[in-house]
């Protein structure tokens, strides 16, 4: 056991959000031992994901502050509570937004990897043991996001929300696999599973389609067909094996339409990954009758409604949906690191910035003005 096992941690740092839209600031936290089924993680690496950013703006949330934000990270474990068996300290692990209990229907299901006990929760900002966050600064409880709260030196994670992986990967390049890059991956090679030689089209290019782009490489796809508004997209896009690439402002007609013309009735599967309701439809109306999939990713508005002709259905296309890629994060993500390792995924393009932690509000300012796609914050630098 570590020194400081069972002792609370005064963290020199820790990025608060203490008002929503409002740059972070350092703070020193207490950081209370984890308890029963808990880990607590000393963060090495950590990034920013829209997600974050999203609730740190609270766009359409019931806010929540004082707050610690972050999700994607790698670390070591400090320290475990009672009850973990699988993890000691000094692993090294991924904290995932989403979690696996390993009990519930779902986690015993091979279909599905939406656990009933730790799904995302972003109203949640404590702890599920007891209903108390672990962080506090002067005795002011700090709440937590997601369960994982990397914006930290020291977080508390649940267990089931952490991945343990090769202690030879390097953290400052597999963190990102915690959430958007390996929901992109993962749509793309676990749901859409498009065969060699076969067309993919991928609806929107942000980090999430690169990501969904990267796997349509892997799998081998002859045509990867990028749809997007922004044309500046497109030239980052060709790194991730995107071939061909179409604007819908530049057409007269639905993309939809376009995307059948270019590959003659349609492509063999599509990607949608910019939550746009008519995205989605388009998504699954360019798809090949007879054999076409379209896997939606993004997340909708929540008074969205996606209307299509039932012919579609009929026809033998197939709509399906994901979460975190249908990815275990306990079971799956540590074979994805290990593709990183083999060379077979390519990591390092994604990450266009790299800031220390003192300047973490850096980070949030190349993510709002859409200028790279991850930026690694390094905590102790």
């Amino acid at each position: 056991m570590s020194s400081t096992a069972g002792q609370v941690i005064r963290c020199k740092g820790a990025a608060v959000a203490w008002e929503a839209g409002k740059p972070l600031v350092m703070e020193e936290v207490d950081v209370a031992p984890p308890q029963a089924m808990e880990v607590r993680v000393k963060i090495l690496f950590t990034s920013l994901c829209h997600t974050d950013v999203y609730f740190w703006e609270a766009k359409g949330q019931t806010p929540l502050f004082p707050r610690i934000f972050g999700h994607e990270a790698g670390g070591i474990v400090e320290s475990v509570g009672e009850g973990v068996t699988e993890l000691e300290p000094g692993d090294h692990v991924l904290p995932v937004f989403t979690g696996e209990c390993k009990e519930c229907r779902h986690c015993k299901s091979e279909e599905s990897n939406m656990c009933d006990l730790l799904r995302i929760n972003t109203d949640r900002g404590v702890m599920l043991n007891d209903g108390k966050s672990r962080f506090s600064i002067r005795g002011q409880p700090i709440y937590h996001f997601v369960g994982t709260s990397t914006f930290s030196e020291y977080t508390v994670v649940h267990v089931g929300c952490l991945a343990k992986i090769n202690p030879a990967a390097p953290l400052d390049k597999v963190c990102v696999l915690s959430c958007g890059i390996s929901t992109g991956l993962g749509a793309t090679l676990n749901v859409a599973k498009p065969k060699k030689g076969s067309s993919v089209a991928i609806f929107g290019l942000g980090a999430v389609g690169l990501a969904a782009a990267e796997g349509a490489r892997i799998s081998g796809a002859s045509r990867i067909i990028g749809v997007d508004l922004n044309a500046n997209r497109f030239n980052e896009a060709k790194k991730f094996g995107v071939t061909e690439f179409v604007n819908p402002k530049d057409h007269d007609k639905p993309v939809h339409e376009v995307i059948a013309e270019m590959t003659n009735g349609g492509v063999d599967r599509s990607v949608e990954c910019t939550g746009s309701v008519s995205a989605m439809i388009s998504a699954f109306e360019c798809v090949h009758d007879g054999w076409g999939v379209a896997v939606l990713v993004g997340v909708p508005n929540k008074d969205d409604a996606f209307k299509t002709h039932p012919m579609n259905v009929l026809n033998e296309r197939t709509l399906k949906g994901t979460f975190f890629g249908n990815y275990k994060p306990r079971s799956d993500l540590p074979s994805v690191v290990e593709k990183y390792m083999n060379k077979e995924l390519e990591l390092e393009k994604f990450i266009t910035h790299e800031v220390p932690f003192a300047e973490i509000n850096k980070a949030f300012e190349y993510m709002l003005s859409g200028a790279g796609l991850r930026c690694i914050i390094k905590m102790d630098a």
